[in-house]
C-alpha cells in the first residue's frame, strides 16, 4: 500500500477570514477520516477541496472554474487558504457517518455489523464405522468396494480402515449357517401357524362362533307367496298408523305429479 505523503502548505496567507469549524457545517460536507485524504466543500463555490497542512489545515488554494463557459478567465475563489478548525469528536462523527451510510443502503446490499459463519458440516463417518445391520452381501460390497478405492490396501495388507472391513466380511461369513437356520426356522414358524388358521377344524369353530348366520343366509328354501321373512322383527309395522293421513298424504302426491306430467294422466 503506497504511503500517502502529507500535504504541504506552501504559503503562511490567509484569507484574512475567521477560522471555519466544523461543527457549524453539515457532517456530509466534509471528510476527516483517519487515513484518508482530508477534504472539505468549500463554502465559498460549494467544490469539494483538499484541506492541506499538519498543523494548521487551510483549504487548498483553487480557483472558480464555472465562469469558463461564459468565457471569463480563472479568478481565485474567496475561500482559498480558509483555515479549518477540527472542533470535533472524529470518532463520534465517523461513527454516525458509517449510520447514516448503512441507513441509507438498499435493504438488500446491507451486511450486520457482526459476520455470522454458517459452521462446516462434520465429515461422512467412513464404511467402516457406520453401525448398521451387517449382513453377508453388505460386508463383502463394503470390502470390495474399499478395496477397489484404496491405494494401500494391496495384496495381503489392509490399511486401517480394510482392516475393519475384513473382520467385518469374516465374522459374517463365520455367522452365516447360523443366520440361515434362523431364517429356516423363522418360514417354518409361518407355515405351522398359516395351516393352523386355515384347517377345517378352525374354520366350522368360527362358522359355530357367529350362530350360524351365513347357513341361514346361504339356504335356498321356497316361500309362499304373501308370507313374510323369518328375519323380520314381531315389532315391524305392517300398515300405516294413521289411515287418513297416509290416504291425504297419497292423494297430495298423485295431485302433484298429475300437474307435472299431464300427458301421462290423461292417457
Amino acid at each position: 500500500m503506497p504511503r500517502i505523503r502529507p500535504g504541504r502548505v506552501r504559503t503562511k496567507n490567509t484569507n484574512r477570514r475567521e477560522a471555519l469549524k466544523l461543527s457549524t457545517m453539515a457532517p456530509e460536507d466534509f471528510n476527516v477520516r483517519p487515513g484518508e485524504v482530508k477534504s472539505i466543500a468549500c463554502p465559498d463555490c460549494r467544490t469539494w477541496r483538499r484541506i492541506m497542512g499538519d498543523k494548521v489545515l487551510k483549504i487548498r488554494e483553487h480557483c472558480v472554474s464555472d465562469k469558463l463557459a461564459e468565457g471569463e478567465k480563472h479568478t481565485a475563489c474567496p475561500g482559498s487558504d480558509q483555515v479549518v478548525d477540527v472542533n470535533i469528536d472524529v470518532r463520534r462523527w465517523q461513527a454516525k457517518q458509517d449510520r447514516l451510510l448503512r441507513d441509507a443502503m438498499p435493504q438488500d446490499n446491507r451486511r450486520a455489523a457482526q459476520q455470522f459463519y454458517k459452521p462446516l458440516p462434520a465429515p461422512a463417518s467412513p464404511v467402516s464405522r457406520i453401525k448398521a445391520e451387517v449382513t453377508l452381501e453388505t460386508a463383502r460390497q463394503s470390502y470390495l468396494a474399499h478395496r477397489k478405492g484404496c491405494i494401500r490396501c494391496v495384496k495381503g495388507k489392509h490399511c486401517t480402515d480394510g482392516g475393519l472391513l475384513a473382520r467385518r466380511y469374516v465374522l459374517a461369513l463365520q455367522e452365516e449357517p447360523a443366520r440361515r437356520e434362523a431364517r429356516e426356522q423363522l418360514e417354518r414358524q409361518e407355515q405351522r401357524t398359516v395351516r393352523k388358521q386355515t384347517a377345517p377344524a378352525v374354520r366350522k369353530a368360527q362358522w359355530a362362533k357367529r350362530g350360524g348366520v351365513e347357513k341361514a343366509n346361504n339356504r335356498c328354501s321356497e316361500r309362499t307367496s304373501g308370507s313374510l321373512s323369518e328375519f323380520r322383527g314381531p315389532r315391524l309395522p305392517l300398515a300405516p298408523q294413521d289411515v287418513e293421513a297416509h290416504e291425504r298424504r297419497q292423494a297430495e302426491l298423485g295431485k302433484r305429479y298429475a300437474r307435472r306430467n299431464p300427458a301421462t294422466s290423461a292417457a
